[in-house]
């Protein structure tokens, strides 16, 4: 038996019947008001063929890094660089046709699988930036600095794309606060603090990443953060948006897109994911709450914030 604070969802097969009966099977060509909003089940690359070209806004991907790994039954096997490769321009053609003219992509991986990603992204878009955040998780290492930072590559179709500099500006301490003619400077004083609102880097210091006790969290290995992906979300898409997952696990992207106001469609061939997926959208019904983020900021992680979060 689970806690009572333990919040993790991981709803069985068994149990999950009615959240598996909310998702959808492709074996055929679809038009996009029959995927919008919804969690499709199957094989990314063979689902991307049935889907409708040119209705993606923002496209969010979180491939297997190049790693030994098994995700509750299905396993994917380390391979080489080459190989690796080919996987990844696999899934990018498939994806390509689906993106709109002015479409922004994410792709996130680990420092190795970065070094193979990045030089293929290239090849298909404009590369904008490289993004770093820090895990604050992970095991040490006996002969090795421990791994601590994963990548994430923004890309664009072209030169125009969308960016919402002020919905990402980030909120920070004021350790030295500075006065001019007596009034805060570029500052402010606020219930919680002196804080300012500051432009996002490419370096992110202020992600937790899901745990037990959080309402996102799930059984799932390699669980995105709401907080991580509400960055992406708000800074390249607008309200009404579609933003695609075609590797959607349990449902973060969908759940934040959700949460933010936008459209959403995910592929997961895991059929468990899929359920607590569903069932993290259920109690998005509820709650539009993202850990770290209220009344349209991002806190720096750890900082205490009095004011509750919107339902």
């Amino acid at each position: 038996m689970k806690s009572a604070k333990n919040k993790t969802i991981d709803i069985s097969l068994t149990d999950g019947k009615e959240y598996l009966e909310r998702c959808i099977y492709i074996n055929r060509k679809m038009e996009e008001k029959q995927i919008l909003n919804k969690t499709i089940i199957g094989d990314s690359l063979k689902v991307m063929e049935k889907l409708p070209r040119s209705f993606v806004d923002l496209l969010i991907v979180d491939p297997p890094y190049n790693l030994s790994k098994n995700y509750h039954g299905n396993k994917f096997n380390k391979t080489n660089n080459n190989e690796y490769e080919q996987y990844t321009v696999a899934w990018i053609d498939k994806a390509l046709p689906l993106l709109k003219p002015n479409a922004s992509i994410y792709v996130c991986c680990d420092w190795k699988s970065s070094l193979v990603i990045g030089p293929v992204l290239q090849r298909y878009f404009q590369i904008q930036n490289r993004i770093t955040w820090q895990r604050e998780k992970g095991r040490g290492a006996s002969h090795n600095w421990k791994n601590g930072m994963e990548d994430i590559w923004f890309a664009t179709m072209n030169d125009n794309y969308i960016f919402n500099l002020e919905d990402v500006k980030i909120r920070r301490k004021v350790l030295a606060p500075y006065k001019e003619n007596g009034k805060p400077k570029d500052w402010e004083q606020t219930e919680d603090g002196r804080f300012r609102n500051t432009c996002p880097s490419n370096f992110w210091d202020d992600i937790s990443i899901p745990y037990w006790s959080m309402p996102e969290n799930t059984a799932h290995p390699t669980q995105k953060p709401e907080k991580l992906i509400a960055k992406l979300i708000l800074a390249s898409s607008n309200k009404g948006d579609v933003v695609f997952d075609p590797f959607l696990g349990s449902g973060t992207t969908s759940v934040t897109a959700k949460k933010l106001g936008r459209q959403y469609v995910g592929i997961e061939q895991n059929p468990n994911y899929c359920i607590w997926a569903e069932k993290r959208l259920e109690l998005a019904e509820t709650t539009s709450q993202i850990q770290g983020y209220s009344d349209g900021i991002f806190w720096e992680r750890n900082v205490q914030i009095n004011k509750k979060a919107p339902k």
